[in-house]
């Protein structure tokens, strides 16, 4: 029990000290996520991103060894907005789980994208358990690569992560992730909840433009979520 508490104390000390900005971490996800799409053959793949609800990024998830290990980080969720492309970012942590590189410490950028409605609609809860309240597999790598297996057609999150030049696809079983409200605050000017984001018609901040541009650029699925009407009107425009 000692040693476990330790451990927390030496975390949230880790933490403090290496702690940034909700505008960094924003600036971190940005890159991140480009620097995955720029590596199709490596990547997330195509058709799977474009079908998905929304995505979560953590850039630099921290890992240390206190003679157990801890695990800890920040990141965003986005969501798609019918027919606009993706929405405003909604802060999130994410706690625990077993993510591989688990030897002493490191930084992992890590990538889930949900699937489903349902998916979507963990992030609104005040706390979900992966594995256990949503269902999550390791997600394929490359272009090409389909989610062809019964537990990825089935998973409600599919997730991956990056260290040290190596994206590969990881089941963050037992990892938790809640809404990060002081974040939002920082973002936006009050404790906004994640519901109110990311279901509402918040306008994103202006340091959350370059990532939305990413998405947009990367999985531009808004005409594909218009009514068809809509879609044959824009044509005729045209």
């Amino acid at each position: 029990m000692r040693k476990f508490a330790l451990a927390l104390s030496l975390c949230s000390s880790v933490v403090l000290f290496a702690a940034d900005t909700a505008q960094e971490r924003l600036a971190d996800s940005t890159k991140v996520f480009n620097e995955i799409m720029a590596t199709p053959d490596k990547g997330v793949p195509q058709d799977l991103l474009e079908t998905a609800h929304c995505i979560i990024i953590v850039p630099g998830m921290k890992q240390a060894a206190f003679g157990i290990g801890a695990k800890w980080g920040r990141g965003y969720a986005v969501c798609r907005k019918a027919g606009a492309g993706w929405g405003a970012p909604a802060a999130i942590r994410v706690e625990g789980g077993s993510f591989g590189f688990q030897i002493g410490a490191s930084n992992t950028d890590i990538v889930m994208l949900l699937m489903n409605e349902r998916g979507m609609r963990r992030l609104l809860e005040d706390k979900v358990t992966l594995g256990a309240e949503a269902t999550v597999a390791a997600g394929p790598v490359g272009r090409q690569a389909a989610a062809s297996t019964d537990v990825q057609m089935s998973a409600e999150i599919l997730s991956w992560s990056r260290s040290k030049g190596l994206f590969a696809g990881i089941a963050l079983h037992g990892a938790t992730m809640r809404p990060d409200l002081d974040v939002n605050a920082e973002l936006y000017g009050s404790k906004l909840t994640n519901k109110e984001i990311l279901m509402g018609s918040q306008t994103p901040p202006a340091g959350a433009m370059n990532l939305i541009h990413a998405l947009n650029r990367y999985s531009p699925r808004e005409e594909k979520d218009k009514p068809i009407e809509t879609r044959v009107k824009d044509k005729v425009k045209k």
